[in-house]
């Protein structure tokens, strides 16, 4: 009987994981697992970038933000699918989720942060406290074409000492899924650099 309840109760709770990804919509800073079944080494977690799209071997960017995980799979079934004898077997699943931050216990509405060089929209931005750097990206309209996305900076001044502090982030790196999702979260009156791309960089 027991073990008759244990199996009830934990189709209960994977059912309604199961529905509750079903009926979510991937956005950016949002985790995901993907595994094919016919090729482990293609098993990977990947970040949904800025842009609302993650990086898959074999297909490249693929657009994710605003789909379910089950319009994802197939849609990176169908991706994979020639470079396969037969459709492969794709699990999508969201293993974490975009990193909120409550509000400053200040009670400030908005922060001002201010970002220049290699980005679509620069100047001033006032966004909610605990924005993280990764979200900010998402929503500032994104790099120009000469962009040297492996190197932005966030530039701070230590309230406590009044120097300044220089945090590095590789966007490059968290887009190819070779790094972790950085939880850099912005304060007020940071500067974000975008450099501009070397020669050969």
């Amino acid at each position: 009987m027991s073990r008759m309840l244990l199996g009830v109760l934990t189709l209960f709770i994977f059912g309604s994981f199961a529905v509750a990804q079903d009926s979510y919509k991937i956005r950016p800073g949002d985790v995901l697992r993907m595994e094919v079944l016919e090729d482990q080494s293609l098993n990977r977690d990947a970040i949904v970038l800025p842009d609302g799209t993650v990086t898959v071997p074999l297909i490249g960017s693929v657009r994710v933000g605003g789909q379910s995980v089950d319009s994802v799979r197939d849609s990176i079934s169908a991706g994979l699918a020639p470079n396969f004898a037969s459709q492969p077997t794709v699990f999508v699943t969201v293993s974490s989720l975009a990193q909120v931050q409550p509000p400053s216990v200040s009670g400030a509405s908005t922060i001002d942060i201010y970002v220049m060089g290699e980005v679509g929209s620069p100047g001033k931005a006032s966004v909610e406290p605990g924005t993280s750097l990764l979200q900010f990206l998402a929503q500032s309209g994104g790099f120009t074409k000469f962009a040297a996305t492996k190197r932005i900076q966030v530039r701070r001044t230590d309230p406590k000492t009044g120097q300044p502090v220089i945090y590095s982030f590789n966007y490059r790196a968290v887009e190819q899924g070779k790094a972790a999702v950085n939880s850099i979260i912005l304060r007020d009156g940071d500067i974000i650099v975008v450099p501009e791309r070397r020669l050969f960089e």
